[in-house]
Order: C-alpha cells, then sequence, then structure tokens
C-alpha cells in the first residue's frame, strides 16, 4: 500500500449500530436501505444501517457516517485499513472498520467526521 494513493469518498446519511440478542432473527428495518451490515456471534447480532430505519427502543448507538475506501483491493494488499486507521488514531478520532469482497470502510462519528475527513 505505501507508495499508492488511496481514494476515499463520504458516504451521504447517518448510520446506527445496533446490538441485538444473539438468537434474534435479522429484522426486515435491518436490511432495509443501504448501506448494512449483519454480523452474528456467539454475543450478538450485530447490524449496521441508515438510522432513520432503527426503531425506538433498540440498543444502539446512532449518529456514524462512513467513508469509503475506492477498491477493489487485492488479498494480498497490506496496510490498506491502516492508512486511514493510523492517522484518525493519532488524531484522537476512534473508528468502526468494515470490510468487504472488494474494499473497506470506516464508520466515525459525526461529531468527528470534518476533522476525519
Amino acid at each position: 500500500m505505501a507508495g499508492q494513493p488511496l481514494n476515499l469518498r463520504l458516504l451521504s446519511g447517518s448510520l446506527a449500530v445496533a446490538r441485538l440478542d444473539p438468537q434474534a432473527e435479522i429484522p426486515s428495518w435491518a436490511i432495509a436501505g443501504l448501506p448494512f451490515s449483519v454480523t452474528r456471534t456467539q454475543e450478538e447480532l450485530s447490524i449496521i444501517c441508515p438510522e432513520p430505519w432503527v426503531p425506538s427502543g433498540i440498543s444502539c448507538e446512532r449518529g456514524w457516517r462512513i467513508i469509503q475506501f475506492e477498491g477493489p483491493f487485492d488479498f494480498e494488499a497490506v496496510g490498506v485499513l491502516a492508512s486511514v486507521a493510523n492517522p484518525l488514531a493519532a488524531a484522537g478520532i476512534s473508528i468502526l472498520a468494515l470490510a468487504t469482497y472488494d474494499t473497506d470502510y470506516v464508520l466515525v462519528r459525526e461529531s468527528h467526521i470534518e476533522r476525519a475527513v
């Protein structure tokens, strides 16, 4: 990754990160808008989706923005996420990272998005 330019794109809209019981069914609201991500572990069902779709009463953290790394990236590429995560960490900005087959994303709190960009 060193020496190669990395193009980033701030996507529109606000996201929420919700936590449900690990045995819960994936609710229809979780996949009603884009982007969304659903991850199930033994401890939780975690959903990232557009904030307006999360019903009240659901345990969630609201107010996230998403930055897309313009890929695709080879699976052997080293340091793609670190090239963004390290400067943000140095600036005191926490992230939540996501990866897909083609690319990576970082979620940043709306209150920090101007500094992050």
